[in-house]
């Protein structure tokens, strides 16, 4: 299977360049590289790894946006929901979540129930079980501590998740790679190039050398997330366009009353929708959602939203009792959403995208505001289709439509799961992890450890992770810093205290394997226990408060 590189000499031209390397980045990128097209994909960081590393890891069908009648936005979800469940069953699974019906909601029990219906009867070809309204019994049986709360009924739906984003957002690259794209992370863009009288091109500071180098562009694609503003700025004067609102999320131990199933709520505070979801064996609280003018690059969670998270939760489920004490990390993130002016509650902020095609002095740039995870690959088409007829071309049917991820099986996935981990020399658990974090290219990581039996070692007890998942990271995905191998390769940084902990042995083990130098890996340790602050993990909010 086709290794990912990050880093190799860019071509002195391309069709299109694509700045940013967040989900929809990627999605445009293998969009355009499965047309034939070339394409330059570049980014300042590493692959998905702000915007789209702060997400609720839902793929969902849309279902609240019924209730601001953005019909066209649940047909989309519903559809791309549908195609990742198919195309990528290793990373995107069938998640059950209940909608609780609660006395005093602002969103009475009759009207969810109705909305869950339309929902159904928008989605009659999906591959998931209908919704249904559970009370009596079976809520009792099933969520004890919401009825100890006081509930009565609520609606179980059925949706979808991807409990590994950053796993997603590689295969993106792998991808686009495979058909000829090439993918340059920790590059920053310094200048758009201008030539008779619109935008041709771009420079950017190379990684490695430092040096300022040249790549001529037919087409420019500002898709840069929060930072669209900033990229916009090298074309010159201009209006703002994103208004970005902040996210944040908790990381909790299982607690008492702790439900099997996502809860889709509604806090007691304004109405938000909210969750409480299981995920890689803790459970996720969120989200908030604030207007935020602040630095992106140091943005972290504050009190006041702690307590607003840990508050409905702990009014959902009464036995729960959560405090800031229980909160393992935290992670905060914007979202780049269409500025408005004045605006006092984002969530009326609509979360379709908006596609502007620049003209005059700005002509050959496109910039991209919004997006949704969801949604990526059908913004990815849209996107393309818009560049071909910029290229003088006709666009046809969409190539990635019907387009396996990398590391999907092609077929059954669980049979295809059960046949790896039998057939494996590995243990079980260390072979049901390598495929269900990476598919079918579980088996490049199963190779390194044939060839070098000490690479099966265990470098994280908790999440189970072995060395040589650390090797394949550098060597086959493209990873740059121990932050890239750690946080969105290996997913180690999902587990309890963020990865510091197996830190020091997965640097160790890229030192002795993987051609890093003792004063790199060293350099990357202190860069990593800095880097991770912003997820405000229990270890380091201690050593700060003592």
């Amino acid at each position: 299977m086709p290794a990912l590189s990050t880093y190799a000499p860019a071509p002195a031209s391309v069709d299109v360049a694509v700045i940013g390397a967040g989900i929809n980045g990627l999605a445009i990128a293998r969009e355009a590289a499965r047309r034939g097209r070339s394409v330059l994909l570049i980014d300042q960081d590493d692959l998905g790894a702000r915007t789209s590393a702060i997400a609720t890891r839902l793929i969902h069908g849309g279902l609240k946006y019924l209730e601001r009648l953005e019909v066209h936005l649940v047909h989309e979800s519903i559809r791309e929901r549908n195609i990742l469940l198919e195309r990528a069953p290793h990373l995107v699974h069938h998640y059950p979540m209940l909608i609780p019906f609660s006395k005093g909601a602002s969103r009475p029990g009759w009207l969810l129930s109705c909305g869950l219906l339309l929902h159904d009867v928008l989605s009659l070809r999906k591959p998931l079980p209908f919704s249904r309204i559970v009370f009596g019994g079976r809520l009792k049986r099933d969520y004890p501590s919401l009825v100890e709360g006081g509930l009565k009924w609520g609606g179980l739906f059925h949706d979808a998740n991807v409990p590994l984003t950053e796993r997603l957002c590689v295969e993106l690259a792998i991808d686009a790679q495979a058909h000829g794209a090439t993918v340059l992370t920790h590059s920053r863009v310094e200048s758009l190039v201008r030539s008779g009288g619109r935008i041709t091109g771009l420079t950017y500071r190379d990684r490695v050398d430092g040096e300022l180098k040249r790549v001529d562009a037919r087409v420019v694609v500002n898709v840069a997330g929060p930072w669209v503003d900033a990229v916009l700025d090298l074309a010159g004067a201009h209006d703002r366009q994103i208004g970005p609102t902040k996210g944040s999320h908790l990381v909790v131990d299982a607690f008492p009353g702790a439900p099997s199933t996502c809860i889709f709520f509604e806090s007691p505070d304004d109405a938000r929708p909210m969750f409480v979801l299981p995920w890689a064996g803790k459970y996720m609280i969120g989200t908030t959602d604030l207007p935020y003018d602040g630095s992106i690059d140091e943005i972290v969670i504050d009190d006041d939203e702690v307590d607003y998270l840990l508050r409905a939760v702990n009014g959902l489920i009464p036995a729960a009792r959560l405090t800031a004490d229980d909160v393992l990390w935290s992670y905060s993130g914007v979202r780049p959403l269409p500025y408005v002016a004045d605006l006092d509650d984002p969530s009326k902020v609509s979360r379709d995208h908006e596609i502007i095609v620049h003209d005059g002095d700005r002509a050959g740039l496109v910039t991209i505001i919004g997006g949704k995870f969801t949604t990526h690959r059908a913004l990815g088409e849209l996107v393309a289709k818009r560049l071909e007829r910029a290229l003088g071309a006709r666009p046809g049917p969409s190539p990635t439509r019907d387009a396996d991820f990398p590391g999907a099986p092609g077929g059954d996935w669980p049979a295809f799961r059960a046949e790896f981990v039998r057939r494996s020399a590995l243990a079980p658990a260390t072979a049901e992890r390598l495929v269900d974090t990476y598919g079918r290219r579980a088996a490049e990581v199963e190779a390194l450890v044939a060839a070098q039996p000490e690479l099966g070692e265990v470098v994280d007890r908790d999440t189970g992770a072995i060395a040589a998942e650390a090797v394949h990271a550098v060597r086959d995905e493209g990873a740059h810093t121990l932050e890239d191998v750690i946080l969105r390769r290996m997913a180690v940084g999902v587990n309890r205290d963020v990865g510091l902990t197996a830190a020091p042995a997965i640097a160790a083990v890229l030192v002795a394997h993987a051609g890093w130098s003792r004063e790199y890996a060293d350099t990357q340790l202190d860069r990593y226990r800095i880097a991770v602050r912003r997820f405000m993990p229990r270890g380091l909010r201690a050593e700060r408060t003592a």
